[in-house]
């Protein structure tokens, strides 16, 4: 949703993390765009995939003022046995209602920013950066939705003496990566599904595109002469990206086409703490069952990638696992979607 104003565009960012070890090397900062064209069923930020301004409600906070209701001007808010109910059709994200709630049980999720206000927001965390060999990473959602904007913030940061990090899940046009990829100093880049009937059916679309537009970024990467990191991460998820056959052929697809620039494959543990983001926007989610997986099963997974053909030195395996129970004494029983 970038403006027009090419000198200070405007975009909807969901989100400022800092402290983040997980985005990429060192401290960084996370900024989260709004906005994303996949539709993962097992989405870690649900929040991030509209690219318009939503509403949450987050229960624990409410105090039952009802401050809400009395200024929302679209009757988009109202009382129920559960709480405050939000009628998704009816809310145009407009943000009153969190401006006036006094508990901050509502929040609004993408706010516009400015190029130069983020910036100047993001570089107050500079000195953890250069201490820890950390920087910036662009995240989201996708932010090759907004690819003028998240160009301009890269070069502006680069410019800074910050490291840049470009987080996509390859689902953009070719054209957004021209704009972007110039002042990434890093791309960690995912790839869920190499088979292109199982990626439409677990987020909505094929992987043609995905596919072709990391071929285009590691071609870009070949043939420029700065240095730009290369990581493929691949989020194992219970029921459907953990089977042996996908590792395998993304493994396979990786030494294929991109092994010499990749300098690292990251199998991402499936993590569910996210089940009260989907309660806050009163969505189901359909692995709210589903139990954090085991050392041993991604130590597993590990290890087929490693015989998948790739350099076995640029295989690892991040999140938090679960303790397996003694199976004697516990056994385990998981969800069917599990």
């Amino acid at each position: 949703m970038n403006t027009k104003t090419k000198e200070n565009p405007k975009a909807r960012v969901l989100e400022i993390q800092r402290m983040s070890t997980e985005d990429g090397p060192g401290i960084r900062t996370t900024v989260f765009f709004k906005g994303c064209g996949l539709k993962c069923s097992w989405c870690h930020n649900p929040e991030s995939i509209s690219l318009a301004p939503e509403i949450q409600w987050i229960d624990n906070r409410c105090i039952g003022c009802r401050s809400c209701i009395e200024v929302c001007k679209f009757d988009a808010l109202s009382i129920s046995k559960n709480g405050i109910s939000i009628d998704r059709s009816s809310c145009t994200g407009c943000g009153v209602c969190a401006e006036e709630c006094p508990s901050t049980a509502l929040e609004l999720l993408g706010e516009e920013w400015t190029v130069d206000d983020l910036v100047r927001e993001v570089i107050k965390d500079k000195a953890y950066f250069d201490k820890s060999g950390g920087g910036v990473t662009v995240s989201g959602g996708e932010p090759g939705l907004q690819p003028e904007f998240v160009g301009a913030f890269l070069k502006r940061l680069r410019a800074e003496g910050v490291n840049t990090a470009l987080d996509t899940c390859g689902y953009c046009s070719c054209d957004a990566y021209v704009e972007m990829l110039p002042y990434a100093s890093m791309v960690l880049f995912d790839i869920k599904e190499t088979n292109s009937q199982k990626h439409r059916e677990f987020t909505g679309a094929g992987n043609e595109k995905i596919l072709e537009n990391l071929i285009h970024v590691a071609e870009y990467i070949r043939s420029h002469l700065h240095s730009t990191t290369l990581w493929v991460r691949t989020p194992i998820i219970p029921g459907a990206t953990d089977e042996e056959k996908n590792i395998q052929r993304i493994g396979a697809f990786i030494a294929e086409n991109i092994g010499d620039v990749v300098n690292r494959w990251e199998l991402c543990a499936f993590n569910n703490l996210c089940r009260d983001k989907y309660i806050r926007l009163g969505r189901e989610w359909m692995f709210q069952d589903c139990l954090l997986l085991t050392n041993e099963f991604m130590e597993q997974r590990a290890e087929i990638a490693k015989r998948s053909g790739v350099s076995a030195d640029i295989i690892h395996w991040t999140g938090s696992t679960r303790i397996e129970a003694d199976r004697s004494e516990q056994p385990e029983v998981l969800p069917s979607n599990c």
